[in-house]
């Protein structure tokens, strides 16, 4: 195992150095990086992505992640999807806190970078209203173009989210995705999302705040 954390370690930092270049790059031209994007919060995804499925655990024990707009997104905001997962709603179909707060997060990545596309996911209807029927009429509501918001509305867990989400990126051929959603659970679902689509396309997360 110590030399799987060793290995790990390096391709991490080869890939911090991947993104440190482009930055360069980027802010020479015309995709300047903020202050407020974390290069850090991308920093395994390169080296995750095309590791074995058995060692993908391990290798996100490396990545912090946070609420800070990931590199990713900044590079390339027109492929790169942001996912906003669901959360139980309310028994007459409205949005509990927890929810509330991804989808703040989500409502300002998808202002800050206007060309990228929304996912809302999540089943398990109440009041005859699922999760990402809600998120999406939320989102609606606060001003985001109907066009810019795809409706996942089938899926029960995290698990299936991921799955059903990347029916969607290979639909419409997604190169990257940001999942947003709350706590500790952005690392589960990243980790979810990265087994799901097989090393295809680079995946991380940020961390809902409210």
């Amino acid at each position: 195992m110590g030399r799987t954390y060793k290995r790990l370690a390096a391709i991490a930092a080869t890939a911090a150095l991947a993104l440190g270049a482009g930055a360069g790059a980027a802010s020479a031209g015309s995709a300047e990086i903020p202050s407020g994007t974390a290069l850090y919060n991308g920093l395994t995804m390169l080296g995750c992505q095309n590791i074995d499925r058995t060692m993908l655990p391990v290798c996100g024990d490396f990545e912090v992640l946070t609420t800070d707009d990931p590199a990713m997104l900044t590079l390339n905001p027109f492929t790169t999807d942001i996912v906003v997962l669901g959360a139980g709603l309310f028994p007459d179909g409205g949005i509990r806190p927890v929810l509330d707060e991804r989808l703040r997060t989500g409502l300002r990545l998808a202002n800050a970078y206007p060309t990228a596309r929304v996912i809302v996911t999540g089943g398990v209807p109440q009041n005859g209203r699922t999760e990402a029927r809600a998120m999406g009429d939320w989102l609606r509501g606060a001003g985001i173009a109907p066009w810019r918001i795809t409706e996942e509305g089938n899926s029960n867990s995290t698990v299936q989210n991921a799955q059903y989400t990347d029916r969607i990126f290979r639909e419409r051929g997604t190169t990257g995705a940001v999942v947003v959603s709350t706590g500790d659970h952005v690392k589960r679902a990243v980790l979810n999302f990265r087994q799901a689509v097989d090393g295809r396309i680079p995946v991380t997360g940020v961390v809902a705040r409210g």
